[in-house]
């Protein structure tokens, strides 16, 4: 699987190909039945997509309005993924201001400011080799996106106050509320980013 030279979004997902026809019927029928409750076209085209979702490790995007169970819909292809042992963390990140985001999401060291009195992991170091589910991205300032960028292009990020790397094996499932493509067009958020969060696209089911 790659991404291509400009950025744009190609990405092949070979492990995708993978997942048999028996197995996605069987997991969407058991999604549907015991797991979400709903019987309508829309409904039954998120079931379809969640067998995928759940057997590659790419990023993913939950597009809807608010209220349409998006983090339910994260948790299942987390708990469905080979990542199901290992934490599913989530943050909402349309609920926090920029500077307490930023370090909620990277950590901080002791020192890196007044009131930080010893080390604190970020949401990051806390779903290591697991799921972090990025709730309202579209809500996140231009310099976070960057930084969330780095993330998922290098795999590394670093704490606040700090000058050494860490590592990040984390799957990143992120959800919006927003139309991204026209935040993109009004250049408040990143393409690149868009591209790199939307390999793999579902969309929130209906109450």
């Amino acid at each position: 699987s790659g991404v291509d030279n400009t950025g744009r979004g190609l990405f092949v997902v070979t492990e995708v190909m993978q997942v048999k026809q028996t197995q996605k019927e069987q997991h969407s029928k058991s999604f549907s039945s015991a797991e979400i409750i709903g019987y309508s076209p829309k409904m039954q085209q998120v079931f379809d997509k969640i067998p995928l979702m759940s057997q590659t490790d790419a990023s993913a995007l939950i597009t809807g309005e608010t209220g349409t169970g998006k983090d339910k819909i994260a948790e299942i292809i987390h708990r469905h993924s080979p990542r199901a042992r290992f934490p599913f963390v989530k943050i909402n990140c349309g609920a926090l201001p920029l500077d307490l985001l930023e370090s909620e999401l990277f950590g901080y060291k002791a020192g890196a400011f007044t009131d930080a009195k010893r080390d604190k992991p970020g949401r990051f170091a806390q779903a290591e080799n697991g799921t972090l589910f990025l709730d309202e991205i579209g809500d996140i300032s231009p310099m976070l996106q960057m930084r969330l960028l780095r993330v998922l292009q290098e795999k590394v990020y670093e704490p606040l106050g700090s000058t050494k790397s860490e590592k990040a094996d984390v799957r990143v499932v992120a959800a919006t509320n927003k139309n991204l493509e026209e935040l993109v067009k009004q250049g408040l958020f990143r393409e690149d980013l868009y591209y790199r969060i939307n390999i793999l696209q579902t969309f929130g089911y209906e109450r």
